[in-house]
């Protein structure tokens, strides 16, 4: 790949990664709920997850999803119907420590795994990710030389850059907690972001396919 392409790419996955959507608002809540090292697990399941669908993209299996209408719209659904479920989830969630208003707020824990598989889940069931990751690779793949080793820097490349921009979003907002460190608020923050969820499950349910 010429240098010219590389800055092409690389802009892409930039303002890819950099631009706001499911997988950085679940970084960003679940940062504000227990703390940015616990999100870093977050970052490590939403960036595995890239890694799969950048399988899914180049085997050919992306390109099945584009022309098949049934099965776009059952990743699709299924996707919507996750992204609903974890917004529900926050929203109805009970905290034992909400006290007072004047009660200060201590992040609550969260096993590893589930975060990681939570985050996981969100990366992987968004059909228009798959869609996007096929028509992103095929253009700076040379087909004249080995496809493994061009696949596995492309991909690297845009897992690192999807780490970075996700701990730059969960630091900011750890931070940005210190400031409402109330538990009343965290509940008002907690309950926003499901409602968020809630909408991102919806807006995928009744996007087009295209």
């Amino acid at each position: 790949m010429t240098f010219q392409s590389w800055l092409i790419y690389i802009a892409l996955v930039v303002v890819a990664t950099a631009t706001p959507g499911p997988a950085v608002f679940f970084i960003m809540t679940k940062s504000a709920l227990h703390g940015w090292r616990q999100a870093i697990f977050a970052a490590l399941g939403n960036i595995a997850g890239l890694f799969c669908l950048g399988i899914v993209a180049v085997s050919g299996l992306g390109i099945i999803l584009e022309t098949s209408e049934t099965i776009y719209t059952a990743v699709k659904y299924a996707g919507s119907l996750y992204l609903m479920f974890l917004g529900l989830k926050l929203i109805f969630q009970q905290d034992p420590d909400l006290g007072t208003k004047h009660t200060e707020f201590h992040h609550a824990k969260m096993a590893s795994c589930k975060m990681f598989t939570h985050a996981f889940g969100v990366a992987v069931t968004n059909p228009k990710a798959i869609i996007f990751l096929t028509a992103l690779f095929p253009p700076f793949l040379n087909h004249d030389e080995a496809l493994i080793p061009q696949f596995l820097v492309l991909i690297l490349v845009l897992m690192g850059s999807s780490c970075v921009f996700l701990m730059l979003y969960a630091l900011i907002v750890d931070r940005a907690t210190n400031w409402f460190n109330k538990p009343y608020r965290m509940k008002a923050i907690r309950q926003t972001s499901g409602s968020v969820f809630v909408g991102f499950g919806l807006l995928m349910a009744t996007s087009s396919n295209r």
